[in-house]
């Protein structure tokens, strides 16, 4: 509370003494003017309330460049009231001011090369396959949030609160959603004082059920005055600069701590760039601030999300400067708005390390093709842009999204939080699919490079197993599947099925060892050929499945 004090009283005398004129003329009826240190002394009382009160109330940042308009406006006043040397030197005071005030105005178009040289990705072509036999954390945070709504009845005095925001991460291995419980109003708050806890739900199982957590938290960003999360965190850092909401994380052994992310202007109060977090424990108000490469393991949010979208945005627009980014737009690329947090989706490797994903779109309106997607480490900061097989066009998420409706529209279903994987060795939509209440319906995966290859079943492990059918079926290459192990065999067809698919046939067959295999005639041409009695020899992957995708076909007497 001190600083904010320090800070406004200098605030004030620097307005009192811009405001007031030191130099007076005598009244014509011969009488003397105020006192010149009384108007100071009056004017910087209600300069220094003034201030107190909006720092206070907005929780700015307490650097003297956040004053600068009202630096403008007290010495322009100033000026219009003083006389002689007094109005020169005011003059010129504000003239100093309207030139920082014309640089902070005018910053976002001479620093967009520095923006983008801060967001500037490393590029490369795709993503790895995804593994098959895991679960991606593809449970759609609607859904998760409708969940603990309806398990709200385990949290005590329920009418004292409401759900807050929802955060994915990993905890204890497993990727859950946690949302932290908060105060519904002001009085429930002056009643309340504390809240008592947090939900937590599998963001992998959409069968699992939300387990309300036990944890008395003091400062949430539901409570007021100096409890609140956010004012606490500015009383203790005035001057550092944030971006983005607070969010709620969870170490192993489930204590709850809220993080924000801060960093800096990229210049003149414009841009911004991390540096790294705060981190406070919610029971007792305890602050720590952390680089970003010291940041405590079991945060997986470090970058918010709100930082990401801006790095982004200035990726995409600024690759040729501020000018190209509004007329030529030569090499844009416009990041979607499809994400789940701030326009990005967090999604997480196969080493539990957890990314934000966003598709890249071209500016000219009405084109669906996508230019591109950067997955953004959420620890780090560190990006990587992947164009794509640059051969081949791929549909954007808000293209993903557009089939998806076409495809349920008659139940008026929408898919929610569409993200590119790579399956199979083909670029991939996933989407949860939501009916108009906001349940989950089911999965839908849908291929990016040829639209009419999909999908969908209960679950995403279903819906890939369907999915690479769908693939073999429609002339896909299926590579890069899984950890599946590649065998070869030899033995006598039994049985032949062919069905034409495009401008392939899928051909399955059942050999005397009791197996079913499937290969397409874009992998073997010669396939179209095969018939009961063939002797043959494969090369295929062991997944495990009713049909075993064959990558090598060879028939006896056709080689």
């Amino acid at each position: 509370m001190g600083n904010i004090l320090l800070f406004s009283v200098i605030v004030g005398l620097i307005m009192a003494l811009l405001l007031v004129p030191v130099t007076f003329t005598k009244k014509k009826e011969g009488n003397a003017n105020p006192s010149v240190i009384g108007m100071i002394a009056a004017t910087m009382i209600i300069a220094v309330i003034g201030s107190f009160a909006f720092y206070y109330m907005t929780n700015l940042d307490r650097n003297f460049t956040s004053m600068w308009i009202l630096f403008i406006v007290a010495a322009a006043a100033g000026a219009a009231f003083a006389t002689g040397k007094e109005r020169v030197v005011k003059s010129g005071i504000f003239l100093f001011g309207l030139g920082v005030g014309a640089y902070f105005l005018t910053a976002f178009v001479f620093n967009a090369d520095e923006k983008y040289e801060s967001a500037k990705m490393e590029v490369k072509t795709e993503i790895e396959a995804f593994d098959e036999e895991k679960t991606p954390a593809s449970v759609p945070p609607q859904f998760a949030r409708n969940k603990m709504k309806k398990a709200f009845g385990q949290v005590p005095n329920t009418s004292y609160y409401e759900l807050g925001e929802l955060q994915i991460q990993k905890v204890n291995g497993k990727y859950v959603y946690i949302a932290p419980v908060e105060f519904s109003g002001f009085f429930k708050w002056i009643k309340g004082d504390e809240t008592p806890g947090y939900f937590t739900l599998s963001a992998t199982d959409s069968t699992a059920n939300p387990k309300f957590m036990k944890e008395k938290m003091v400062y949430t960003p539901s409570s007021f005055f100096n409890k609140n999360i956010e004012r606490h965190i500015r009383m203790n850092y005035p001057k550092h600069i944030f971006n983005g909401d607070v969010q709620l994380e969870v170490d192993d052994e489930g204590k709850p701590f809220y993080i924000r992310t801060y960093g800096d202007f990229i210049s003149a109060r414009n841009g911004f760039e991390v540096e790294g977090i705060v981190v406070v424990d919610p029971q007792n108000g305890d602050t720590k601030s952390y680089k970003l490469s010291e940041v405590p393991a079991f945060i997986d949010g470090a970058v918010s999300p709100e930082t990401v979208s801006l790095q982004n945005s200035y990726f995409g627009n600024y690759v040729q400067g501020f000018w190209n980014s509004v007329f030529g737009k030569s090499d844009v690329k416009l990041p979607s708005d499809e994400g789940t947090e701030a326009n990005v989706s967090p999604i997480f490797n196969e080493n539990g390390e957890m990314y934000y994903f966003t598709d890249f779109t071209s500016p000219k309106e009405g084109v669906d093709s996508m230019l591109g997607y950067s997955l953004t480490n959420s620890r780090t900061g560190e990006a990587t842009f992947y164009t794509g097989n640059l051969e081949e066009s791929y549909m954007d998420s808000q293209g993903a999204l557009q089939i998806i409706q076409k495809k349920f529209i008659e139940k008026k279903w929408d898919g929610e939080m569409p993200v590119l994987y790579n399956f199979f060795g083909e670029a991939s939509w996933l989407t949860p699919v939501l009916d108009a209440n906001g349940f989950l319906q089911n999965y839908f995966i849908v291929s990016a490079a040829n639209p009419e290859i999909s999908a969908y079943a209960d679950t995403p492990n279903q819906a890939l197993k369907k999915y690479k059918t769908a693939l073999q079926k429609g002339g896909g290459t299926v590579d890069g599947s899984s950890k599946a192990e590649e065998k070869q065999t030899a033995g006598t067809v039994v049985r032949v099925y062919k069905e034409k698919i495009g401008d392939y046939t899928a051909v399955s067959f059942l050999l005397d060892n009791g197996n079913n295999y499937l290969v397409s005639s874009e992998i073997s041409p010669l396939a179209i050929y095969l018939k009961e009695n063939d002797k043959v020899s494969i090369t295929y992957m062991d997944t495990g499945e009713s049909f075993l995708p064959v990558k090598e076909l060879k028939i006896e007497g056709l080689e």
